[in-house]
C-alpha cells in the first residue's frame, strides 16, 4: 500500500487484495472463476444480441444493412486487433487491474451506445466498448488457470466456457424481446446493470496477480503491424461474407494481411520489447492449440448464421428456427459443465480434445445428409454442441499448461485473438456456400456443413500435434 492509500485515497492503479474471509475460504477459488464467469457471460450475450437490433437501426438512423454492420464490425476489428496487447499490459500491470479497468470502460461504452445520437457515434461507442472487451477477455483465461490448482484448471475453463454458452443461447432470445418491448437502446443498456455487479464481484473476490512480467516499454510498433494483419483478415473474411466493399479489395486485403504478418513476426524477434514472445509459438502445444481454438469456434459460429438461414427459406419462423438453435449452445453448456464427471479421469487434455472434435465432425458430417429436418437437426446440433464443449475446455488448458504463469495474459489474449479470428471465418464459410448456391439453400447448407466437419477433423488432428504440455504454473500465496 503506498501512502496516497495509507492517507485514506483508494489505490487506484494497484490491485486490492480481498478480504481474509474470502481467501481464507475453501471455495475461495471458486469464487474467483465464478467472478470471471459473469464477464464470459456478458461477452458471449453482447455478441448475439447486437444483431437483432440491426432491423431497428436501419429504421432509427435511415442506413442500409452494409453501413449498420459496421456496430458490430467495428468492436469485432478492435477486439482481435487490441487482444495480445491487453494481454501483455496485464501481465506487466496485475491482471486483476486489467480486467476491472476493462469492465468500467465496456460498462461507460455501453451506457453511452444506449445514447447515441447518430449512427457513426453509435459505431464510434462500440470501438470503445471493444477496448473494455479486449481487456476483459485478454485476462479472463490467465485469471481462470492462476486462481486453480492444475488439476482443477480443466474443470474451471469448463464452467467459464458454460457461461459463454449460456450467453450465446439467451441472446437471441433476449435480444429479440428487449428490441420488440423497450427499443433497440435497451440492448446496451442491459449491460450496464451486469457490468456493476461484476466490477463489485471482481473487486472483492478475484486474487491479485501472484507473478508479474519486468514493466517494458509497450511495442507499439508490433502492436501496429499485429493490428494491420488482424484487421486485414477480418476484413477479408467479411467482404467473402458480404460486406459491400468491391470485390478487388479481397487480394489486396490478403496480401497486406501477408506482408504485414510476415514483418510482424520478423520485428517481433528482435524487438527489445516484444509484444508477443514468439519462442512461444515455437511450442507445438501452443502453436496447435490457437490452430485448435480457431477451428472450434469457426465450427461453433458457423451453424449460428446457416441454421436460421435454411429453416426460414424452408418456410419455418424465427422463433422456431431460434428455438432449434438453442441446441447447440446447450448440448455446449452440458459438456463443458459435465465432461469431468462423464469422461474418465485418466483422459489426458489431449484425448479429450480429439474426442470433443471427432463428435463434433460426426454431428456436423450426418447433417450433411438431411440438413432441413427439424428432429435430425435438434439431434446432431446436440452432438456438435457436445463435442465443442468437450474439446474448447481441453484445448484451452493445453495451451495454458505450456507456457510460464507471468506470460498467461499474453497466452491468453492469442487464445482469445484466435477465437476471434475463427468466429469471423465460421460466419464468412457460410455465408459464402449460400451465396454460391444461389436459390438452392439445401446445396449451400450441405456444402458448408460438409466444410464445418473438415475443420473438425483439423481440430482432432490439433490436439495429436502436440506433445504432452508441461505445466508451468506454480501455486504460490496471494500478495
Amino acid at each position: 500500500m503506498n501512502a496516497r492509500s495509507r492517507r485514506g485515497f483508494p489505490d487506484l492503479l494497484g490491485e486490492s487484495r480481498r478480504p481474509l474471509r474470502v481467501r481464507k475460504h475453501p471455495n475461495a477459488a471458486w469464487f474467483a472463476v465464478g467472478a470471471v464467469c459473469i464477464g464470459a457471460f456478458m461477452g458471449q450475450l453482447d455478441a448475439s444480441i447486437v444483431t437483432l437490433a440491426f432491423p431497428a437501426l436501419q429504421r432509427e438512423f435511415a442506413s442500409s444493412l452494409a453501413a449498420v454492420q459496421w456496430v458490430s464490425l467495428g468492436y469485432l476489428l478492435t477486439l482481435v486487433a487490441l487482444l495480445a496487447g491487453a494481454g501483455r499490459v496485464a501481465d506487466t500491470a496485475g491482471r486483476k487491474l486489467i480486467y476491472l479497468y476493462g469492465f468500467v470502460v465496456f460498462t461507460a461504452a455501453s451506457a453511452a451506445c444506449g445514447l447515441a445520437p447518430s449512427l457513426a457515434a453509435l459505431v464510434g461507442f462500440r470501438v470503445v466498448q471493444a477496448v473494455g472487451a479486449a481487456m476483459l477477455q485478454a485476462n479472463s483465461v490467465a485469471l481462470v488457470v492462476s486462481s486453480l490448482p492444475r488439476t482443477r484448471a480443466r474443470a474451471g475453463l469448463g464452467l467459464q466456457a458454460a457461461a459463454q454458452a449460456l450467453g450465446l443461447a439467451l441472446g437471441p432470445a433476449l435480444g429479440g424481446l428487449l428490441v420488440g418491448t423497450l427499443g433497440w437502446r435497451w440492448v446496451f443498456w442491459i449491460n450496464v446493470p451486469v457490468g456493476l455487479a461484476a466490477i463489485t464481484a471482481g473487486h472483492y473476490l478475484l486474487p491479485r496477480t501472484r507473478r508479474r512480467r519486468r514493466a517494458r516499454r509497450l511495442d507499439l510498433a508490433g502492436l501496429v503491424l499485429l493490428a494491420g494483419t488482424t484487421t486485414c483478415l477480418l476484413l477479408a473474411a467479411s467482404v467473402i461474407s458480404g460486406l459491400a466493399l468491391p470485390l478487388w479489395s479481397l487480394p489486396v486485403l490478403f496480401t497486406v494481411a501477408a506482408v504485414s504478418g510476415a514483418a510482424f513476426w520478423l520485428w517481433e524477434r528482435k524487438a527489445p520489447s516484444a509484444l508477443i514472445d514468439v519462442g512461444l509459438l515455437h511450442s507445438r502445444a501452443v502453436a496447435s492449440g490457437l490452430a485448435g481454438a480457431s477451428g472450434g469456434y469457426l465450427v461453433l459460429f458457423g451453424p449460428l448464421v446457416l441454421v436460421p438461414q435454411v429453416l426460414v427459406a424452408g418456410g419455418m419462423s424465427e422463433l422456431g428456427a431460434g428455438l432449434i438453435l438453442t441446441a447447440l449452445p446447450a448440448g455446449f453448456a452440458l459438456a463443458a459443465l459435465g465432461a469431468e464427471q462423464v469422461l474418465p479421469a485418466r483422459w489426458s487434455d489431449r484425448v479429450r480434445c480429439a474426442t470433443g472434435a471427432v463428435l463434433a465432425a460426426v454431428g456436423a458430417g450426418v447433417l450433411v445428409l438431411s440438413p432441413g429436418q427439424a428432429g435430425l437437426l435438434v439431434a446432431c446440433l446436440l452432438m456438435v454442441g457436445a463435442g465443442l464443449g468437450t474439446f474448447i475446455p481441453a484445448n484451452n488448458s493445453v495451451v495454458m499448461a505450456a507456457v510460464p504463469e507471468q506470460v498467461s495474459g499474453t497466452a491468453g489474449g492469442m487464445v482469445n485473438m484466435a477465437r476471434g479470428i475463427g468466429t469471423a471465418f465460421g460466419i464468412a464459410v457460410v455465408t459464402l456456400a449460400l451465396h454460391l448456391a444461389g436459390a438452392s439453400y439445401l446445396v449451400g447448407a450441405r456444402a458448408a456443413l460438409a466444410a464445418l466437419a473438415a475443420v473438425a477433423v483439423l481440430a482432432a488432428l490439433t490436439a495429436f500435434s502436440a506433445p504432452p504440455g508441461h505445466d508451468h504454473r506454480r501455486p504460490a500465496p496471494e500478495l
